[in-house]
C-alpha cells in the first residue's frame, strides 16, 4: 500500500486497509441483509468504490423468511425480522456471483447461516466451489430465527464448536459476526479467535420489540426483532472497543454508522474496517457518499493514512 507523505498537504489520503489478509481500497463495506446480493445496487452505487460488500445471509437451501410485517421504523433506528430470506447457496453461485465477478474491483464476502453445525458446513462447502468470493462471514448472531443463529452466538461452547467446524471446511478467510446480546462481548470475541476466526464483525442487532397501542398487537409478526441504526451506535462503539482489546485479529465495526465521523469513531475504538447497514435504507447511496466524505475528512484533519487511526483513541 502507498502511504501519502504527511508533509504534502495536497496528496490524496490513503484510505486502504487490510482485514484478514484481504486488501480493501477503503474501510467502507456494505453490510449483509441491507444490500441484497449487491447486484441490486449496481445502478445506484459505484460498487467498485466501496471497500467491499457482504451479501445477504446464505443457507444450504432457499428460505422464505418470516411473515410480514417484518420492518418497523423506530425513533432512532429500525426493527427488522426478515428471517434470513434467501435464494440458497447454490442459486447464489449460479445466478448472482457471475454478475458480481464481472464487476471490476468488487470485494465480495458471503454471509453464511445455518440451523445446525452441519448446515453451516454444507453451505460453506457449496460456496467453496464459487470463484470470486473473498471471505465468509459466519452469522452466529441473527435474533430473528427460531433456531440456530443467536443460539450459537450467545453460548461460548456452541460458538467454539460452530467456528471450529466452519474453519475446518472454509477455503477462504473466516469472519465471525458476533451478537451483542451477551454478557461479555470480549469473552465471545476471544472464544471466536481461539476457535479459528480470522476476523470479527461486531456487532449484529439487539433483540427488541414494539407494540401498537391502538391494536395492542406487536408491530412485527415475529413479535421480537433486531434493532439497528443510530440508537445502538454508542453501545456498538463500546463493544468494538471491548472486542478489539480482547483479541489480536482484526475487528470490523458496525452499528448506526451514517457519516465519515462515525467511521473514524469506530476505527479509533479499534475497528480496522466498518460495515454500513441501516443507512442504506434511508439513502441507497450512503455507502458511496461516506467513502467520499472519508477522503475529505482525512484531508481536512491532515490524516495521510486512515489505517493509522485504528485503536488510536487518546485517553488524555
Amino acid at each position: 500500500m502507498s502511504t501519502a507523505s504527511s508533509n504534502s498537504g495536497s496528496s490524496t489520503p490513503d484510505l486502504s486497509v487490510s482485514v484478514a489478509g484481504i486488501p480493501l481500497k477503503n474501510p467502507v463495506i456494505a453490510a449483509s441483509g441491507t444490500f441484497g446480493y449487491g447486484v441490486e445496487f449496481e445502478d445506484v452505487v459505484h460498487l467498485g468504490k466501496l471497500g467491499g460488500l457482504v451479501v445477504k445471509g446464505l443457507s444450504k437451501e432457499p428460505m422464505i423468511g418470516n411473515p410480514p410485517p417484518r420492518l418497523w421504523e423506530t425513533a432512532a433506528g429500525m426493527l427488522n425480522a426478515i428471517g434470513l430470506q434467501n435464494i440458497g447457496a447454490q442459486a447464489f453461485l449460479e445466478e448472482k456471483l457471475p454478475r458480481l465477478r464481472n464487476m471490476k474491483n468488487v470485494v465480495v464476502v458471503a454471509n453464511v447461516f445455518g440451523y445446525t453445525r452441519e448446515d453451516y458446513e454444507r453451505t460453506i462447502e457449496i460456496l467453496n466451489q464459487g470463484e470470486g468470493i473473498a471471505a465468509y462471514e459466519l452469522n452466529v448472531s441473527c435474533p430473528n430465527t427460531e433456531q440456530g443463529g443467536l443460539q450459537f452466538g450467545t453460548d461460548p461452547r456452541s460458538l467454539d464448536e460452530i467456528v471450529a467446524t466452519a474453519k475446518r471446511v472454509a477455503q477462504r478467510p473466516l469472519i465471525v459476526k458476533l451478537s451483542p446480546n451477551v454478557t461479555s462481548i470480549a469473552q465471545m470475541a476471544y472464544v471466536a479467535q481461539e476457535a479459528g476466526a480470522d476476523a470479527l464483525s461486531v456487532i449484529n442487532t439487539f433483540v427488541a420489540m414494539a407494540i401498537d397501542p391502538e391494536t395492542r398487537k406487536p408491530r412485527i409478526a415475529n413479535v421480537t426483532a433486531g434493532l439497528s441504526g443510530p440508537a445502538i451506535k454508542p453501545i456498538a462503539v463500546r463493544m468494538v472497543y471491548d472486542a478489539a482489546h480482547a483479541v489480536k485479529i482484526p475487528v470490523i465495526g458496525m452499528g448506526g454508522i451514517s457519516t465519515a465521523a462515525d467511521v473514524v469513531e469506530f476505527m479509533l475504538a479499534g475497528a480496522s474496517a466498518v460495515q454500513i447497514g441501516t443507512a442504506s435504507y434511508w439513502d441507497p447511496c450512503a455507502t458511496e457518499k461516506i467513502v467520499d466524505e472519508l477522503e475529505e475528512w482525512c484531508t481536512e484533519h491532515h490524516v495521510p493514512r486512515l489505517a493509522d487511526l485504528t485503536g488510536g483513541m487518546q485517553l488524555e
